[in-house]
């Protein structure tokens, strides 16, 4: 039986992961969290890759708290680029396969057009400076590796649909930005695309959203009416919104990435992020 170990395995990527993997009679999943396995320790990394011998590793630990990367710089960089060096190097040396999973905030997010996998990177913010430390540290040491960058990411756990939900029980109206653009992602169309991508040789780096793209404020609206709830969504801009919400980060306008490279050389496709939600919906 081929054994994965599954990094950040109580995110909303590493429950997806679980779920396609379930009644996997080939597949052993090796599950872990900090607890078991501290990415940013090389000696710990190598030491449990060698005894487990995988046959490929999935990362899914991160620093996503975008704000808190700004002034945990260290820590940022320690768990979003330092891990996967440690992990790729761990990989290389036992002939394991290697996912990172990555972001659009490697990209400036001033684009006019879906970013392809081939476009210059420009991160504004920590976040996306580590996230792109981590995956060049994977291109220079590692072998096979997926790179698989993805956005707007929702599922088991904390998230914005269910911040947005958890708010319509107490307002009857919400403020949401309008001119920040992206594609929201279901964590189990992301983990669909991943199990389709490890057993082949198709290495490289991939972009991995759901089809289609719309506004914060869209994306709302949508949530709210699958949900029946009938709390209104004022739409308004980055600028209004930073008044009563001050961020320490600079957030994307533009993160839509086309998933040009699984276009390219496979015949996978994500859903449209409208069936998507919709059926996250559906619980």
């Amino acid at each position: 039986m081929k054994k994965i170990i599954v990094t950040g395995c109580n995110g909303q990527l590493g429950c997806a992961i679980n779920r396609q993997y379930e009644g996997s009679t080939d597949v052993e999943l090796v599950n872990t969290d900090v607890a078991q396995l501290d990415i940013t320790d090389v000696d710990e990394v190598l030491k449990m890759v060698r005894e487990v011998k995988p046959y490929a590793i999935i990362n899914c630990a991160a620093h996503t708290n975008v704000n808190a990367c700004e002034t945990d710089v260290d820590n940022a960089y320690r768990i979003n680029a330092i891990g996967p060096r440690n992990l790729a190097v761990a990989a290389a040396e036992t002939g394991a396969k290697l996912v990172q999973v990555s972001t659009d905030y490697v990209f400036s997010g001033k684009a006019d057009r879906p970013y392809l996998e081939f476009d210059r990177t420009d991160p504004q913010g920590v976040y996306g400076a580590s996230k792109l430390a981590g995956e060049n540290f994977v291109r220079d040491l590692g072998k096979n590796y997926f790179i698989i960058r993805t956005a707007w990411l929702y599922g088991e756990g904390k998230n914005f649909v269910r911040t947005m939900l958890r708010l319509s029980e107490t307002m009857d109206t919400v403020r949401v930005v309008r001119d920040q653009i992206g594609s929201p992602t279901s964590a189990d169309e992301l983990a669909r695309a991943i199990v389709y991508l490890l057993p082949t040789d198709n290495y490289g780096i991939f972009h991995g959203t759901c089809e289609g793209f719309c506004s914060w404020a869209d994306f709302t609206e949508e949530i709210f009416r699958l949900a029946g709830k009938k709390t209104k969504v004022e739409a308004i801009s980055t600028q209004e919104y930073e008044k009563d919400n001050p961020s320490s980060a600079p957030r994307p306008a533009y993160s839509v990435l086309e998933n040009y490279m699984l276009k390219l050389t496979t015949d996978f496709r994500f859903a449209d992020w409208h069936d998507a939600i919709a059926e996250y919906m559906k619980g």
